[in-house]
């Protein structure tokens, strides 16, 4: 894959000033969730606005190098036959992913393996990595891989396959514990270095079990959870002989 230069930083879209900020550090001490119910929804800046301005929450905004929205790198790796993809595509368990992940705001990387387990819960694992290794995988990130999954050599033949790219707001309520992700501009480059952009938002809701204030407020306006993956669907896109009837709905009414 080519190494792709990062997307210019833009200008939110989402209006998040009603709300205070928090550290990562404050976030991480209260809501960090890494074991999580994940629930995705697309939507327009607009209706993204629509839930922030309203929603009665006890809520605060993510708040890096006083940036309430940072841009972020997802490198992600499969197999040469792209078996990852396929079991996401066939709801294969259990299953994963692996990545390299680049926050702008801190200069930061880490390797980051989610899995999900026999009930459907996400649970992700990361370690710090090298920021100039995010396109490959050095010996300690494929051990780490593999006791992330508890499978040996699962990680030799894993390749670079897409990059994405995207601005991140992240908003907290404390009287839940419970957070919601906003991603706009999202870029998405495969290994023949073609290009998708995705021209909605994505709103990512995580709890622990019960549905968040932010799932309620969108089902009392009529929006229901999607299937959506940045890696699988923008990869579905870009490749439209892959199995994708889990992401058909979304690429239909979407793109």
């Amino acid at each position: 894959m080519t190494e792709m230069g990062s997307a210019p930083i833009q200008p939110s879209q989402l209006s998040s000033q009603r709300f205070s900020s928090i550290t990562l550090e404050e976030m991480n001490a209260f809501a960090s969730l890494q074991t999580r119910v994940d629930r995705k929804y697309v939507v327009t800046s607009e209706l993204c606005n629509a839930l922030l301005g309203t929603i009665n929450i006890n809520g605060q905004v993510l708040s890096v190098n006083e940036k309430r929205s940072m841009g972020y790198q997802s490198v992600y790796f499969d197999t040469p036959d792209l078996e990852l993809y396929k079991d996401a595509a066939y709801k294969r368990r259990p299953r994963f992913k692996a990545r390299t992940r680049f926050y702008h705001s801190t200069g930061i990387a880490m390797l980051e393996v989610k899995t999900k387990d026999g009930r459907g819960k996400t649970v992700k694992t990361r370690t710090p990595y090298d920021a100039n290794s995010l396109y490959e995988l050095t010996e300690s990130g494929k051990t780490f891989i593999e006791e992330a999954t508890k499978s040996p050599e699962s990680s030799e033949i894993l390749r670079p396959t897409l990059t994405s790219q995207y601005q991140r707001t992240t908003i907290v309520d404390h009287n839940t514990s419970t957070r919601m992700t906003c991603d706009e501009y999202l870029l998405c480059t495969d290994w023949e270095n073609q290009s998708v952009a995705f021209p909605y938002c994505i709103l990512e809701t995580k709890s622990s079990v019960q549905p968040s204030p932010f799932d309620v407020w969108l089902w009392e306006h009529g929006f229901r959870p999607q299937r959506i993956s940045k890696y699988c669907t923008m990869l579905a896109i870009l490749h439209p002989d892959l199995p994708a009837n889990k992401w058909h709905r979304v690429i239909k009414n979407y793109m």
